[in-house]
């Protein structure tokens, strides 16, 4: 995620924090996009992400004495 797009997730999250009004808005149309996607004529499906292999990747594991955390 880019500097802009996140700045643009801070905006959305901070215009939703500041209305009264909770109503809830479908994910797709509350997050402004930093792109825009246009359809040709025959397609129907969003576009594919580059990195998509069409298939699930392996679990590497990590080496002893290794760990992750998020």
């Amino acid at each position: 995620m880019s500097e802009a797009e996140f700045n643009l997730l801070l905006d959305a999250v901070q215009d939703a924090m500041v209305h009264e009004d909770l109503a809830f808005v479908p994910g797709e149309d509350f997050v402004p996009r930093s792109w825009t996607y246009y359809a040709k004529p025959n397609a129907s499906a969003k576009p594919k992400a580059a990195n998509d292999n069409e298939g699930a990747w392996p679990l590497v594991p990590f080496p002893d004495g290794w760990y992750a955390a998020c």
